[in-house]
């Protein structure tokens, strides 16, 4: 039997703890034991067919997850998932992020933002043997990442012969297994249902990350495809897909200490990286990336009014800033009064000595981890430069201009030979992203957003700087803002690329065309691109090393794990996972006890009337007269509005349904308590706590507040 094992337990105890770890499916027969104990009723090995119950019912946005809940292509997320469309769709004058969304049939129902998919996995394939087949000891950083990657497209291209599938190679591990993914792909998704923010994002930023918390963090979207029963583009021909699974949504929720488990897609965790790397992300790369969110969230702030149409088309990008600036902080502020750092020290150590102790050990894992040190110290050379250009990029001209121009040099290749993302397959989302840039674009906000990034990266030395950029600009040791924001200024009353029609038409233009456009966003693309592409060969020669030595780590420390008898997990990478424990309170600090449940009551005495605490005068005055209807929970006196797992999730997760041990829907996961934020880093069963909306309180809105009665009988719901 294959053995899996996590740096956490090793970090944290010498015991398996049940309640940790992102699991593959093919994975669950090794834990079945646990997955019982915890108090699952199914058998687990239904939960690695991925295209039976309950795992086909699970999809992934692509950021998100989500799942079917209807026989008719019924999705259901979180509120935050689908906030992107619900701004779209927005406008001043009907500010359905105000006002809240609700199509009562199915012609109703609007687009969502254009390039949104709904993923269906259906097959996971091991490819580890033909990437590795390739790779020979003695190639060059450089080539080594073009043969993982020309193998790794060989193997989407083959896959997505059948053109309503989207194929993807992952690594696990760190390069040391690679599996491939097949999803089918529904490309027709509508929005159908979203509160008001008032109740989708109650609480806002000051309760994110934070209990007891009363956010309806949920919204619903249809999967369209032809009448054919195949994916297609949008069309008002296209039918409800019927999935061949959905959930059943249990209304009688869950109790304290009740087994629960979700199923979704989870993003990134860090929990194998070395302490050069801890130290590094946590004392630089975090603050700083903090700090650069922060100052483009107040530049938002200070020049958009609330409800404005200005405000509208950055609120997305406002809340993706401002999640991850206080994730951020929280996490360098927990590992400031942590012992992360100290315990990854001691755990290389003690790899060290144990490889150390067997020649046949130092012989083939003996150069890892000093020689992956090497590389990840040259990594962080550049990382100040690296992150200003960056954040640059949150210019839509910039980033527009610099895409459009990359896509004319690919489009000369080969499709195979292109770059990832100008591929034929990723056309069709390229020019849907050229759609989208006027609803999230305002021209003065940009060039306030570039200004301010542009004054940060004058001041890096010269070494660090583009040539190329610095000359276009005309930046020299004395450069002023005001030289700059009159560079900008004539740059972006000149550009043509805040047209639509102008976009969609530069991507079929071809590079001689970029050279001799008047554009002044396309001449600095034309201008920058030798140096940009030098930078992204060095990355690509250094990653390719990378890659080389990251393997053999992650090698050794599994061989390490496995002489323990210790359980072993890779981390999230955006792919299929379980994850599973119970609901339950926790102790965030000496005498202080969490329960597991906040209710209706709660949003009350919060409510201040004042955004974010301005829960809808109609949901209040339900609550004042408790009118709980039949979703009131016995034990509490009231409705239930969030709950308390321990479940191990982290980005990603969000929209992944909240399961019992029947695999009936009882919920969605939104969000973790404020000590569960360095669990990408360092798991901590006793303080890891995962927020969910209870089903309960979905219901009672839909029912009693926005009248969402027609969504309530199409789905199945069971006590």
């Amino acid at each position: 039997m294959k053995k899996f094992a996590s740096l956490c337990f090793a970090l944290a105890s010498t015991a398996a703890i049940a309640d940790e770890g992102m699991w593959q499916p093919h994975q669950l027969p090794t834990i079945a034991e646990k997955l019982v104990d915890a108090g699952l009723k199914l058998d687990p090995k239904s939960l690695t067919d991925l295209t039976g119950f309950p795992m086909g019912a699970i999809v992934s946005l692509g950021g998100c997850t989500a799942s079917f809940v209807s026989d008719k292509g019924l999705v259901a997320t979180n509120h935050h998932c689908v906030y992107g469309s619900v701004q779209y769709n927005s406008t001043e004058e009907n500010n359905l992020l105000k006002n809240g969304f609700l199509a009562k049939s199915f012609k109703e129902e609007l687009p969502a933002t254009p390039g949104s998919r709904i993923y269906v996995t259906e097959e996971i394939t091991p490819v580890t043997d033909i990437i590795q087949a390739a790779l020979s000891s003695d190639m060059t950083g450089s080539q080594r990442f073009n043969s993982i990657d020309l193998s790794s497209k060989s193997l989407v291209a083959e896959c997505e012969s059948d053109s309503k599938y989207r194929c993807s190679v992952v690594n696990f591990h760190g390069g040391l297994e690679y599996y491939l993914f097949k999803q089918l792909t529904i490309r027709d998704v509508r929005l159908v249902h979203a509160p008001a923010s008032s109740i989708g994002k109650y609480g806002g930023d000051i309760d994110n990350w934070m209990w007891p918390r009363h956010t309806g963090d949920y919204g619903f979207y249809r999967a369209y495809v032809g009448k054919d029963g195949q994916p297609a583009d949008y069309s008002v021909e296209n039918v409800p897909y019927e999935p061949k699974h959905h959930l059943k949504v249990n209304k009688s929720s869950v109790d304290e200490n009740d087994y629960i488990m979700v199923l979704g897609y989870p993003g990134r965790t860090n929990r194998y990286r070395t302490a050069l790397e801890v130290e590094n992300q946590f004392t630089w790369t975090y603050p700083q990336a903090k700090a650069y969110r922060e100052e483009i969230i107040d530049i938002i702030h200070e020049n958009s009014a609330a409800g404005s149409d200005v405000r509208i088309k950055y609120e997305s990008t406002l809340a993706g800033l401002a999640n991850y600036a206080k994730n951020y902080g929280s996490m360098v502020e927990s590992y400031n009064k942590g012992t992360t750092l100290v315990r990854k020290q001691s755990l290389e150590s003690e790899l060290t000595q144990w490889i150390n102790a067997s020649t046949k050990r130092q012989a083939k894992y003996g150069d890892a981890l000093k020689g992956l040190n090497g590389l990840i110290k040259q990594d962080q050379q550049n990382q100040a430069r690296d992150l200003i250009l960056g954040y640059m990029n949150y210019s839509k001209m910039l980033s527009t201009a610099t895409r459009l121009h990359r896509l004319s040099l690919e489009n000369k290749k080969p499709n195979v030979e292109r770059k990832r993302g100008y591929q034929e397959r990723d056309i069709a989302g390229f020019e849907q992203s050229m759609k989208a840039v006027n609803r999230r674009y305002d021209a003065q906000m940009d060039q306030k957003i570039l200004l301010a990034m542009f004054k940060h990266y004058i001041q890096l030395p010269k070494s660090q700087r583009l040539a190329s950029l610095d000359k276009f600009f005309n930046i020299e040791q004395n450069t002023n803002e005001q030289q700059l924001q009159a560079k900008l200024a004539k740059m972006y009353q000149a550009t043509t690329l805040n047209d639509q029609d102008t976009r969609l038409a530069w991507m079929n233009k071809t590079p001689v065309d970029f050279s001799k456009s008047n554009d002044p966003f396309i001449q600095l693309a034309v201008d920058t691109y030798e140096e940009r592409k030098h930078i992204e060969e060095s990355n690509e020669e250094l990653s390719g090393n990378i890659q080389s030595f990251r393997p053999k780590y992650m090698e050794a420390l599994i061989a390490y794990f496995n002489a323990k008898d210790l359980p072993v997990y890779a981390d999230a990478n955006s792919t299929l996972r379980v994850t599973y424990g119970n609901v339950k309170g926790y102790s965030p600090q000496d005498g202080l006890v969490a329960t597991p449940f906040t209710t209706l009551e709660g949003i009350v005495r919060k409510d201040t009337g004042i955004a974010p605490f301005d829960a809808p005068k109609k949901e209040l005055a339900l609550i004042k007269n408790k009118q709980y209807g039949e979703y009131a929970k016995k034990e509490l006196g009231s409705v239930p509005v969030n709950y308390l797992g321990t479940l191990d999730i982290t980005g990603g997760n969000s929209g992944s349904p909240t399961l019992n041990d029947k695999a009936e829907f009882v919920g969605l996961v939104f969000d973790g308590v404020y000590e569960s934020i360095i669990g990408d880093w360092d798991y901590d069963t006793k303080l890891n706590r995962s927020i969910h909306v209870d089903i309960k309180y979905m219901l009672w809105v839909m029912e009693h507040v926005d009248g969402a009665t027609n969504l309530i009988e199409e789905m199945d719901i069971v006590e």
